[in-house]
């Protein structure tokens, strides 16, 4: 982290060039403040590259569209009811908006907006003090009414004013102290987290968009445990992702099995490093650690006490289930509920193989299963094992290396990601003198199996084989 000196002289440095030089210069000669302001100025102190730089000011919307029109190439609206007008000048793009405060009148998802008068009113209704932090233009001045650069530096979490009023005024705000948390480092303090867990019911005032999305951003985050670990702890978890805390199943006094809470915590950082470890420099993988995240939820509803153990038999299916219903409550797309879903479903498939290996037929099968979620299920996978016996572990770790060899052997002989069988729909119908329909399909899944089971048959075996399948009927 730079000290303060350098950090406000790296601000000073950046503000000074074209074209804010010249944004700066057309608000101060028509008599309204601007000022830099959040984010920007927060990871200045950081070290952090500045990107998005983000402004706010005492003129209106239209006054802003006014006085940007001139030096852009174009101007358009982020969203005037809420203040912001966006510009594209040279190669660079910037948000303006009004000062301005923002309030949730407890019966809407959205918020109330109101437009202020002074920066530091604009800056009061920021999330938290190292966020309530500007650089005014062309004075160059620092404004911390808050206190944020000395939380910042503290590395703590507290809100400008009262937490109660700071959530109660957007309640997103208990899941961005979360995300924070996970992103930077921070330490939320002791009252701002009595608020939380006082008002973690406000969270279900918020859109399940809004809600998702600061979801996706702790996931995507370097490490995700800090800031899952306290939406638990707060009672947020339990309306936004109630099958997580869920997992926090009461170990028996024998403890026969291991804390399913904390072992999926552990999968989803191995999960990460081995994220990492293959594909290194790659945007964050959010269905992996997604799958991850769900891919036990389904325990708490299959567990059972049998001859002194504890079983959870089916809570892959089960989970895979929970999965897609909770994802679909969340707005997420229809491509990650279904790849979330199906690695769940398939992340025990695996320990079979470490008791026995299997035919070439199951390995196909597996990779047929996995389809294009393969290369995130061999992560899942490896990242589940978290047991403290090495030999164990070491074991399960040679059986999947041999496992993903075999994968690959086979993919090289026979295009196995791109398995047909060997005959196509239309050489169906052509061969048994039959229609397009359901038949066609059965024909199809018949001639697949053979293709699973025994490999490339060639086009005159697959007919013989499909001529006495037709005629057994």
């Amino acid at each position: 982290m730079p000290s303060v000196a350098e950090a406000v002289e790296k601000l000073r440095q950046l503000v000074a060039t074209e074209p804010i030089k010249s944004l700066a210069r057309a608000f101060d000669s028509a008599g309204f403040e601007l000022a830099l302001v959040g984010g920007p100025v927060r990871d200045a102190f950081l070290g952090r590259e500045v990107h998005d730089l983000d402004f706010a000011t005492s003129a209106t919307p239209d006054q802003i569209e006014k006085l940007v029109s001139p030096l852009a190439q174009a101007v358009w609206d982020v969203g005037r009811e809420f203040g912001t007008i966006a510009c594209q000048i040279g190669e660079d793009t910037f948000e303006i908006t009004t000062y301005r405060s923002d309030l949730y009148d407890g019966a809407s998802r959205k918020p109330l907006v109101a437009f202020g008068s002074s920066l530091e009113a604009d800056l009061e209704r920021r999330d938290f003090t190292m966020n309530a932090m500007a650089l005014t233009l062309p004075g160059l001045q620092l404004v911390d009414p808050f206190g944020g650069l000395e939380d910042l530096l503290a590395h703590t979490l507290r809100t400008p004013i009262s937490p109660e009023v700071s959530f109660g005024d957007d309640p997103l705000r208990m899941m961005r102290a979360a995300r924070f948390s996970s992103q930077l480092g921070a330490q939320i303090d002791q009252v701002t987290a009595t608020a939380m867990a006082d008002m973690a019911p406000r969270i279900g005032d918020i859109s399940a968009e809004r809600v998702r999305d600061e979801l996706v951003k702790i996931l995507s985050s370097d490490s995700p445990r800090a800031g899952l670990e306290l939406l638990v702890e707060s009672g947020i978890a339990e309306f936004v992702l109630p099958e997580f805390p869920a997992l926090r199943l009461e170990a028996d006094e024998h403890a026969h099995h291991k804390d399913v809470y904390q072992h999926t915590l552990t999968v989803v950082e191995q999960a990460i490093d081995e994220e990492r470890r293959r594909y290194p420099g790659a945007t964050p993988d959010v269905m992996l650690r997604m799958a991850s995240l769900l891919h036990d939820i389904g325990k708490p509803a299959t567990r059972r006490f049998e001859s002194g153990a504890v079983t959870f038999y089916h809570h892959d299916v089960v989970g895979a289930k929970l999965a897609k219903k909770r994802l679909k409550a969340l707005r997420f797309d229809n491509e990650t509920i279904s790849a979330v879903a199906n690695l769940v479903e398939l992340h025990l498939r695996f320990f079979g193989y470490a008791d026995q290996a299997w035919s070439d037929s199951a390995v196909r099968r597996y990779v047929r299963d996995a389809g294009d979620q393969l290369a995130r299920l061999h992560i899942l996978v490896r990242a589940d094992v978290t047991t403290r016996n090495q030999r164990k572990a070491d074991r399960l770790s040679f059986a999947y290396d041999d496992l993903e060899a075999r994968i690959a052997q086979l993919s090289e002989q026979e295009e196995l990601d791109q398995m047909r069988p060997d005959l196509d729909g239309e050489e169906i119908m052509a061969i048994l003198g039959i229609p397009p329909g359901r038949e066609v399909g059965q024909a199809y899944r018949f001639l697949l199996e053979l293709r699973l089971d025994e490999g490339e048959l060639g086009t005159e075996e697959a007919t013989k084989r499909l001529r006495a399948w037709w005629k057994d009927r």
